[in-house]
């Protein structure tokens, strides 16, 4: 990217980040109101800063595991550089000035890249779901899919088939 674009660059990243903070500058109590949107990773509905317990009938579990791929990266390493450079130096007295010169040791190190490298890149993260039939009691709130942690869903796979049951979940939806 060119030198001369760079400022303008920056006042456009400013402008970006004034705008996302008047969108989302709302005080924690509306939002705690309003609800969480559609695509929030955050519980259904929070009391302060903790998710709420939900309960239910427990419908089908869903156990989604991990997805890895391998991907290549350039590989890089650092190189040094050692040089002298020869610096001059002066002292100013009332009559005469003396002057004398040292050497003195510079070293400068960059990354460079040096051929390429293999790693395994995570393509989908592993996550526990449960779906739940009345949520909360209510009778008509059914199919609700809720990600919950390890443990979480060892617990509820160990019930038994429509058992009611709670937890804290992770987030909403699968």
């Amino acid at each position: 990217m060119s030198w001369k674009r760079r400022p303008a660059l920056a006042g456009l990243t400013m402008v970006l980040v004034a705008v996302l903070a008047a969108c989302g500058g709302a005080d924690k109590g509306a939002s705690a109101q309003a609800g969480p949107a559609k695509g929030d990773s955050s519980a259904t509905e929070r009391h302060g800063d903790r998710p709420v317990e939900v309960a239910g009938l427990r419908d089908f579990l869903r156990h989604v595991t991990r997805r890895t791929a391998r991907g290549t990266r350039p590989h890089l390493v650092t190189k040094c550089e050692a040089e002298t450079r020869k610096v001059k130096h002066t002292r100013r007295g009332r009559s005469r000035t003396t002057t004398w010169y040292t050497t003195e040791k510079h070293r400068e190190c960059r990354k460079v890249r040096r051929g390429t490298e293999t790693y395994t890149r995570v393509v989908r993260r592993e996550r526990w779901c449960v779906r739940l039939d009345d949520v909360n009691g209510a009778p008509g709130k059914d199919d609700v899919w809720y990600r919950v942690r390890p443990a979480t869903y060892s617990e509820v796979h160990g019930a038994d088939a429509r058992a009611k049951v709670s937890f804290e979940p992770v987030a909403q939806g699968c």
